[in-house]
């Protein structure tokens, strides 16, 4: 995504909105597909991280086939994307795997327990769908504990000293995901790792999945290495391996658009926008992490410095601190940037706040489309 294309999405966009480049959603899925091709690998699109179906035509006509962790994610994966579906969660309920075996390719089981408390549900669909099971190498790569699947004592997957005694019969892949991302070099310890722990019952199994958190798409991922890394596992093991990246699809594709509703100072000075930090882009709050704003710098490196906050009645709803060459007015518009993945997903409509209209933005043609836009009813809709 060029400066232009902000500059021009920003401009054009309604405030505030999600605006999807299409050209550099084409330019990630060209890298995944010489993964693909050179490796022999399978990858999935996760929509746990990036699920807007609009755009789905353009993702499927590379990618397999989407991983989903929920009952109503794999159906939207089965109505909207076509190819594979392949469905994971932490625990299910029974109404959960009774939908899931109709709308599922690959169902992963996250314990022993539930793997057997669900065979007479699974086992008249072998053939169909391929069961699997969710594995923690205890091997911790994540930099932020609340996102890292291998920290001590996770809730996710199975540990390699509970499989001693335990029937295997009908499983037929095994899956691991432990980076958040990530570059390629924890992906080689960590499937290192896996292999000296799990590698007995990979030759009884049909497919490996490697799960997320891979960065395949961002500037300095070693992608020779990670095709080398599937080769392997598929020339020694005879299995098809998968990847399930949800970033490396939307990195760099999309912006946040905000206009500044108002200017108050408090021994700082304050920027009220239209986008919320706990309503619009929560991973802030929660991670945390600060995104980047196109004209925005660190504080003090410019004349003019900004606490930048939403308009909902949070006290914390603070975005971060920036400077920028000029002072800001209301009505300026701010791009916040990379703003694809885990935002669109994670929306709320706390106090009403106003959802981000979606857009899609065609550098080809400079046309920015708005493919849906939010009302009173979506609030009133979720609630009673």
């Amino acid at each position: 995504m060029t400066r232009l294309h902000v500059d021009e999405m920003t401009r054009l966009a309604p405030s505030p909105s999600f605006v999807v480049d299409l050209g550099r959603l084409r330019h990630n899925l060209a890298i995944l597909d010489e993964v693909q091709q050179r490796s022999g690998a399978k990858i999935l699109l996760a929509l746990k991280a990036f699920s807007m179906w609009s755009v789905f035509p353009v993702i499927s006509r590379t990618l397999y086939g989407v991983c989903a962790s929920s009952p109503w994610e794999a159906r939207l994966g089965m109505e909207e994307f076509g190819g594979e579906v392949h469905s994971f969660s932490a625990a299910f309920k029974q109404s959960d795997v009774a939908e899931l075996l109709t709308t599922s390719n690959h169902l992963v089981f996250n314990s022993f327990n539930q793997l057997e408390r669900f065979r007479p549900l699974w086992e008249p669909y072998a053939g169909r769908v391929s069961v699997g099971l969710r594995v923690n190498p205890e091997n911790s790569e994540g930099h932020t504990a609340i996102y890292d699947p291998s920290a001590p004592k996770s809730r996710l997957g199975i540990v390699r000293s509970e499989f001693e005694g335990k029937n295997l019969a009908g499983v037929e892949g095994l899956h691991f995901h432990t980076l958040c991302e990530q570059l390629f070099e924890p992906l080689e310890r960590t499937a290192r790792v896996f292999e000296e722990k799990f590698g007995e019952y990979l030759p009884r199994m049909k497919w490996l999945n490697l799960g997320g958190g891979h960065h395949i798409t961002r500037e300095g991922y070693d992608v020779d290495a990670l095709v080398e890394l599937v080769r392997y596992f598929r020339r020694k093991y005879d299995l098809e391996v998968y990847l399930e990246p949800g970033e490396a699809i939307a990195i760099g594709t999309g912006i946040l658009v905000s206009e500044v509703l108002d200017l108050v100072h408090n021994e700082v000075d304050i920027a009220i926008l239209d986008v919320s930090a706990t309503c619009h882009m929560p991973d802030i709050l929660e991670m945390p992490y600060r995104p980047e704003i196109k004209g925005g710098f660190d504080p003090g490196a410019k004349p003019h410095d900004y606490r930048l906050g939403g308009p909902s009645c949070l006290a914390g709803d603070v975005i971060g601190d920036w400077s920028f060459e000029r002072p800001l007015a209301v009505g300026d518009r701010l791009a916040f940037l990379d703003m694809s993945h885990y935002t669109m997903v994670k929306t709320t409509t706390f106090n009403g706040i106003q959802l981000p209209h979606i857009c899609t933005f065609e550098p080809q043609t400079g046309e920015l489309k708005v493919v849906r836009s939010f009302g009173y009813e979506d609030f009133k809709g979720r609630l009673s």
